[in-house]
């Protein structure tokens, strides 16, 4: 499968993120599309259709709000949990380009559902946490609110309203297919002090730049977000080209990063006391660890 054939050579397509901003605008953006990297991480797991769908918008919020962190080794997590949904985890991040995911739900109550259900059928009184782990200096900030809204957009847009006091629009789509599933996003944020940075002391909802960009933003189609043929610069030149300036920086590749390996793993055992872990061993005297992000089974010797 050529993914990107119709994409003009030297333009952004699958698989990389795309940071823009409309200086003039004291805004900031992100844009992306999830192709072959996409099916790598589905086809770990035999997902229903509409986890696999759930996932797949997860990675790609997870993507433009990793995006964001500047310092090498930080990460972003993003985290769904309920009690009462028939996804009861949801778990993903992205580190240096490196991304994963998990779903962990009932398949017997999803089953028992006639259409497609909605966020809410699947996730019920959930909580999103989002949390940045900054490389360089090892802090850590998170921020957890009420899963809102029809989709998981408009969760985040809720966090930064209520966690980062930044406006934010977000717009995701989804599209599958015989030939591979396709997920794209689009984030635009507006900084009203104009320095990306600094602290943010009268964030006004209703400032006319930002009603100026929202707007605009607002109009992208999801469509535009999954085609195999529209590249990423062309998208936010449709949406902002009568604006005086735009800078696009396009980002490195994207890929699966799961961080599984059988060292990993014996780091992890060797904290547990000794006892615990002759009870962790099965007959062959190996500890059994299945990775969920990726189904890899380890065996391993302690």
């Amino acid at each position: 499968m050529t993914e990107e054939a119709g994409i003009p050579e030297g333009e952004t397509g699958f698989d990389r993120v795309l940071a823009f901003t409309l200086p003039e605008r004291n805004a900031r953006g992100r844009v992306v599309r999830l192709g072959p990297v996409l099916d790598t991480i589905l086809s770990a797991h035999d997902y229903p259709v509409a986890i696999r769908q759930l996932l797949a918008e997860a990675l790609v919020v997870t993507v433009l709000l990793g995006s964001l962190l500047k310092n090498d080794g930080s990460q972003l997590t993003l985290q769904a949990q309920s009690d009462d949904g028939i996804v009861d985890l949801l778990v993903c991040d992205f580190r240096g380009g490196e991304i994963r995911g998990y779903v962990r739900h009932d398949a017997e109550r999803l089953a028992a559902l006639e259409a497609m259900p909605s966020l809410t059928s699947l996730l019920g009184s959930g909580y999103l946490a989002v949390t940045f782990d900054i490389g360089e200096s090892g802090q850590r900030y998170q921020g957890i609110v009420p899963l809102v809204g029809v989709t998981l957009a408009e969760s985040c847009e809720n966090y930064f309203a209520q966690s980062e006091q930044i406006p934010t629009l977000i717009r995701i789509a989804v599209r599958a297919g015989s030939s591979g599933c396709i997920a794209a996003g689009f984030l635009v944020q507006h900084l009203p002090d104009g320095e990306e940075g600094r602290e943010r002391l009268h964030v006004r909802m209703d400032h006319p730049e930002w009603e100026h960009v929202a707007a605009l933003g607002g109009s992208v189609r999801a469509d535009e977000l999954a085609s195999r043929d529209l590249s990423l610069e062309a998208i936010v030149w449709r949406l902002f080209h009568d604006e005086a300036e735009i800078r696009v920086e396009p980002g490195s590749g994207l890929s699966r990063g799961c961080r599984c390996t059988e060292e990993h793993y014996r780091s992890i055992l060797s904290r547990f006391a000794e006892e615990d872990r002759i009870e962790m061993r099965d007959d062959d005297g190996l500890v059994s660890i299945d990775c969920a992000f990726c189904s890899r089974l380890f065996r391993i010797e302690i």
